[in-house]
């Protein structure tokens, strides 16, 4: 029998070599990435649950004023021609001094927005739009529009002389948190080209109208939800994924009273803002 007999060792000794280099690339990129991939992830979220164990910011409270408006489009202001609309007034208070007890760069304000707006109801009825609105009007209904880009940026006032000269027609917030974020949500036309009937020859211009129209609640009750995002002064960031299911019914009638005032229980930990790592 004939033996086989290797002609260039050296040939075939780097070829094994090669082989042996590309078994370990595969070994570690099907073995060792994913552990250390792993082990990297957990890391992080052992990093980021460390930093957000005691929240700077939280929601310390949520007031939501409900009622309704009639615009009559009548020339001859007859109420042959009525739009209503539904609106909802929001004061949303945060809480900088839970942990730290002085104001300092840590927990003032030096950048709020607002993104990520997103309204949704049963029924698709009317246009739903969120944005700011003066706090001197909470309660009053005031027309709103859609904001620029589906964002809300605030104009942050940080010294006395900038409150005093300070225009509240336009997104304002305190750097030391003292005043709230003020919003307004707005169903507009959720009714169109309504006539007032000869009967009654009056319509009621807050949350009764949406009785007299048989407007159902369970068609305008809705749920919103968008981002409120922070950066401190030291340029730290903080975002919170807000959530509200508005009800606009109770055990008394609700809006069809006229108007709804309701305070949100903001207590636990899912009221705290998360620190971006």
């Amino acid at each position: 029998m004939k033996k086989f007999k290797i002609k260039n060792e050296r040939l075939v000794f780097t070829i094994l070599i090669i082989t042996l280099f590309i078994i370990f690339l595969l070994y570690y990129n099907l073995v060792f990435s994913v552990v250390f991939a792993r082990n990297a992830f957990a890391n992080e979220m052992i990093e980021i649950s460390d930093e957000n164990e005691n929240s700077i910011f939280n929601i310390q409270k949520i007031l939501l004023y409900s009622s309704a408006n009639a615009i009559d489009n009548s020339d001859d202001q007859s109420l042959k021609d009525v739009s209503i609309c539904q609106y909802t007034d929001i004061s949303i208070y945060l809480d900088n001094i839970s942990t730290v007890s002085e104001l300092t760069d840590e927990n003032t304000i030096k950048q709020l927005y607002i993104d990520n707006i997103v309204a949704t109801s049963t029924a698709d009825k009317g246009s739903k739009i969120l944005n700011y609105k003066n706090p001197l009007d909470f309660g009053k209904y005031k027309s709103i529009e859609t904001p620029a880009n589906n964002r809300i940026d605030f104009n942050i006032v940080n010294t006395n002389s900038e409150n005093e000269t300070n225009d509240y027609a336009n997104p304002t917030f305190y750097t030391d948190c003292s005043n709230p974020i003020s919003l307004g949500y707005m169903n507009k036309d959720i009714l169109t080209n309504y006539a007032v009937s000869q009967d009654s020859n009056t319509v009621s211009f807050n949350g009764k109208v949406l009785k007299e129209a048989n407007v159902s609640l369970e068609d305008i009750n809705y749920t919103l939800s968008f981002k409120i995002h922070i950066v401190n002064n030291l340029n730290q960031k903080f975002v919170y994924n807000m959530k509200l299911d508005v009800d606009l019914n109770d055990s008394n009638g609700g809006i069809y009273n006229g108007y709804v005032f309701k305070g949100k229980n903001t207590t636990g930990s899912e009221y705290k803002f998360f620190k971006e790592i």
